[in-house]
C-alpha cells in the first residue's frame, strides 16, 4: 500500500483510534497480529497479519465496515476506484518459524 506524502501523522493517528466495529471484524474474521510498517522514504506501508487457519478473509472487503474504513482513508492513501488501497503482491522469500 502507498500513503500519500505528508500524511503519516494522520494516517497514525486514525488507526491509534480504530473503530472498536472494525478492529472486532479483524478478530471474528481470523486476523490476530496485525502490524503495519511504513518507509518514510517511499512512503510505502507494508502490512503483516496472521490469519488462523480455519477461517476465510476472502469476503472481507465486501464487508460494509472495511469498505466505510476505506472510504475514510482515501483521502491519505493511494486507492483504487472503490476505495480499497492500491496493493502489490510481493513474493515470499524467506521465513524462519
Amino acid at each position: 500500500m502507498k500513503l500519500i506524502p505528508g500524511f503519516k501523522d494522520e494516517y497514525k493517528k486514525r488507526h491509534d483510534d480504530i473503530w472498536p466495529e472494525l478492529s472486532t471484524l479483524l478478530s471474528d474474521t481470523g486476523i490476530s497480529d496485525y502490524s503495519i510498517f511504513l518507509d518514510e522514504e517511499t512512503c510505502i506501508l507494508f502490512a503483516v497479519q496472521k490469519i488462523h487457519k480455519d477461517y476465510d478473509t476472502s469476503q472481507l472487503p465486501n464487508h460494509p465496515i472495511v469498505k466505510k474504513w476505506w472510504a475514510y482513508m482515501a483521502d491519505i492513501m493511494e486507492t483504487n476506484p472503490d476505495n480499497s488501497p492500491v496493493e502489490k503482491p510481493l513474493e515470499d522469500m524467506f521465513y524462519l518459524q
